[in-house]
Parts: structure tokens; sequence; C-alpha cells
């Protein structure tokens, strides 16, 4: 038995996010399909963040169990004439059993892409950039994106699923700006449901004008998610890498990450400063 790990690029326009659902079009189904028809075996995907339907992916990792022989190249080639052309298998190599595509992640990192154009997004881009407006108050946006920054509970941002925490670290919310081309880079050990658009939504009310810094800020001490939160446009949002640790410490990471985490009580309502 050989457990093979996958690098995914995939345009999530025309996808019904990635999880396999009855009579719709989904990424994993798609590809599971596609690679089970090459193995001649079911083959069944874990993978490291199940994005939403309409967001895409530049650096997704997946992974799988076969007892088939794998050549990494050879199925490259193969996977590139089966998928369609909005889904795409980026690399192919062989991990220990220990390695596991969701638990193993150490942190994950999405881009959030806009454009303060006044005509909107450029044609050839429309698919994966959202149209902003213009004038953008960017140093408000970064004073509130920093309020968010540590381990918090971030139900106000975060549609509730379940049994599923809301505690997480967010390690990195920052802007970047290059002419009309604003993009939001977001990272953190996880993300619950929506969560990025939602921060990404909170922070254009700032930027707009409509909330401030200190409102963002307050929205940590919410323990329901907040109404007043707007969720952002799918596709301006892509998830641009994921990171693992070495191999002889993924036994330990699978442990971590599977515990149900909460925020220390000296920091719970904290405002995130």
């Amino acid at each position: 038995m050989s457990r093979v790990r996958l690098g995914i690029s995939y345009d999530g326009t025309d996808f019904t996010g990635w999880a396999r659902q009855p009579g719709l079009r989904t990424v994993q189904g798609t590809l599971e399909d596609s690679l089970s028809k090459v193995f001649r075996e079911p083959i069944i995907l874990t993978v490291a963040g199940r994005t939403d339907a309409g967001v895409h992916a530049e650096g997704q990792v997946a992974h799988f169990d076969t007892t088939a022989e794998v050549d990494p190249d050879k199925l490259l080639y193969r996977m590139a004439r089966f998928l369609p052309a909005d889904v795409r298998i980026t690399d192919v190599r062989f991990v220990p059993e220990e390695f596991d595509a969701r638990f193993s992640a150490l942190r994950r990192h999405y881009a959030y892409r806009l454009t303060t154009a006044r005509y909107g997004a450029e044609p050839l881009r429309a698919r994966g950039v959202v149209a902003a407006k213009p004038g953008l108050d960017i140093d408000a946006m970064r004073e509130a994106s920093e309020k968010l920054l540590g381990l918090h509970n971030f139900a106000a941002f975060c549609k509730r699923r379940e049994g599923a925490t809301t505690v997480r670290e967010l390690q990195r919310f920052d802007w970047v700006r290059e002419g009309d081309a604003l993009t939001a880079y977001v990272s953190a050990d996880a993300f619950c449901w929506s969560m990025v658009r939602s921060l990404v939504g909170a922070i254009l009310a700032v930027g707009e004008g409509r909330r401030t810094p200190e409102w963002v800020g307050s929205l940590l001490a919410e323990t329901e998610r907040a109404s007043a939160v707007t969720v952002a446009p799918a596709h301006g949002l892509s998830l641009i890498a994921v990171d693992y640790p070495a191999d002889e410490e993924l036994a330990a990471r699978n442990i971590q990450t599977r515990e149900v985490r909460t925020v220390p009580v000296a920091d719970e309502g904290c405002c995130g400063d």
C-alpha cells in the first residue's frame, strides 16, 4: 500500500465546491472519478481545504492510498488528458503513511484578489478578481486586520457547523496594493466555514468607511455569527498554499490537530489588540 500526495489547482467557477455531492459537479467528484478510472480501483481523496462553491485553488493538497504501482511523472501526464480544463493535478509524490493532507497541515494560505479600477476587473481575470469600490482606506483596513491576529474564537466570522470549533489562530492578515490590484493574504492553522470571506467582508466595510477598526476588534467577543458581517464573493478567493512539518513530526502534528482547542480565559472577549 502506497500513500500518494497530490498538488491540485482549479478554477472553482463551475464547481459546487470541493466536497462530493450527489448530482452536482464538484472538484472531489471530478478528481476521484478520473483517478478511479486510471487506477481501476476506487480512489478516495483526503483534502487539506474543503473550498466552497466558486472558490479557486492554486495550492490545494490531497492524498490517497493505493495498492497499484504509481509512476508520478506518468500519472501527471495521464491526468492532464483525463481531467477537464478547469482542474489540474500539478504535483505527485510519495509520502509516509503518517502524512494526512488535512490533519498534518501546519497552516493554510489564502489570497483574496480585488481591483479598485473604475472599469472593474479585466475580462481575462474576472473569474478570479472582485471589483471593489475605488478610494478604499487601506491604512484603516490594515489597522483593523491587525486586531484579528492571534488565537481567538472567530464565531462571528463563521457559519456554524455542529460539533465544530470556531477557535483558530490567525497568523497573517495583510493587504498588498499594486496599482489598482489589491490582494488580502490570510494565513491560519485552519479556517472554519466561510471564515476567510467573512474576514474580508468585515475589513472592506472599514475600507469603505461604513465601520471602524474598533468595530472589527469587538466582533471577537461574539459567540455567534454576526449578522452585520457581509461575506465577500466567492470568486475572489483562492487557496494558494498549505504548509506541512518534516516527516518525523507528522504523527505528533496529527494528534495535536485533532485536539479541540479553546481560547485561554485571559484572552476571551479580547479585541485583538
